[in-house]
């Protein structure tokens, strides 16, 4: 049997010793496995990102959007009311900071055709004229035998000729309408005013000037045909 030589034993052991080599179709599978794992940490990085973003945009969206109708609620509801009378028309502003409740509920009922056909039951010269459903004559009749002497009072701003309000009796059934024809400062524990007129006066006094019976109710049907609402005049 042949012997080995030294030299070619240690050139053997070196070839054993020796490190193992990778094929590089190994390489690139583990490149690309690392590659998928490191995309799809990356997309749902960004699908995270992204929802958290939308929540808060949604929520804050949400909150533009209730600040915007509450907004919308107090500013820009109408400022005017066009009453078109069997006489002509009455342009009404209204006062959406003083009397907000009021002017709200008023606005409301527009809206829902109330005032249509409403008739003014009580004409009372150099006083007031009232429209509404209900035929309270007692109220106008007791209001006018309490005047007091007009020169003893100190008018009110609210109470002067040409503003409108409604009855603060709470039993009082509708949503009857009163338009001064005069300063009546003593019906400020009565009347909520919630505006005035700009324009028409000439129509509420032809309205003042109706023949009435003894009950102040007109002889000769007028009324309300309808109310527009008008943001600007």
């Amino acid at each position: 049997m042949a012997r080995i030589k030294p030299q070619a034993l240690l050139v053997q052991s070196k070839r054993k010793k020796g490190p193992t080599r990778i094929s590089i179709t190994t390489i690139v599978f583990c490149c690309l496995v690392v590659s998928l794992i490191v995309l799809s940490l990356v997309a749902t990085y960004r699908h995270w990102l992204h929802r958290s973003n939308e929540q808060k945009e949604s929520a804050l969206s949400t909150f533009e959007d209730t600040g915007a109708f509450e907004g919308a609620k107090k500013y820009d509801l109408p400022g005017h009311a066009v009453i078109n009378t069997s006489k002509g028309y009455i342009t009404v502003e209204l006062f959406k900071e003083g009397s907000p409740e009021t002017v709200d509920k008023f606005i409301d009922l527009c809206q829902k055709g109330h005032f249509k056909g409403m008739p003014f039951h009580h004409v009372i010269k150099n006083y007031v004229i009232q429209a509404g459903h209900s035929q309270e004559l007692q109220a106008a009749e007791d209001w006018t035998s309490k005047v007091k002497i007009r020169s003893q009072l100190v008018t009110s701003p609210k109470h002067e000729a040409f503003m409108i309000g409604t009855s603060k009796t709470k039993d009082s059934k509708g949503f009857d309408v009163f338009i001064t024809t005069a300063p009546i400062p003593d019906l400020h524990e009565r009347l909520i005013v919630f505006g005035r007129v700009i324009k028409g006066e000439d129509v509420v006094q032809e309205i003042e000037e109706v023949d009435t019976d003894q009950h102040y109710q007109p002889k000769t049907p007028v009324g309300i045909i309808n109310v527009t609402l008008k943001h600007e005049i």
